[in-house]
């Protein structure tokens, strides 16, 4: 049996905020999600464990303490590879 994608995505200033869902979805609405994401070029971070909490998220919501360290891995890895991401939070 094929397993559900899942797909969520983060909004972060880096001034201090605390990241915060845009959107989250499953199945189609989480392929949909990461088909614009590549149309946009916009950086995606492959963890299944963490896409399956945010997934359930609503759109609004800021991440959960319990999950800053997880956050934190997302947004050091955006970091090192993406230059429009670094040039944001400098």
């Amino acid at each position: 049996m094929k397993e559900e994608k899942k797909a969520a995505a983060i909004e972060y200033d880096g001034k201090g905020t605390i990241p915060s869902i845009i959107a989250a979805g499953k199945g189609i609405l989480a392929e949909k999600l990461l088909e614009v994401a590549n149309e946009h070029n916009i950086t995606i971070y492959n963890d299944k464990d963490l896409a399956e909490v945010l997934a359930e998220l609503e759109p609004g919501t800021e991440i959960p303490e319990h999950l800053f360290t997880a956050m934190a891995e997302v947004l050091a890895y955006c970091y090192r590879i993406n230059e429009s991401f670094r040039q944001k939070i400098e």
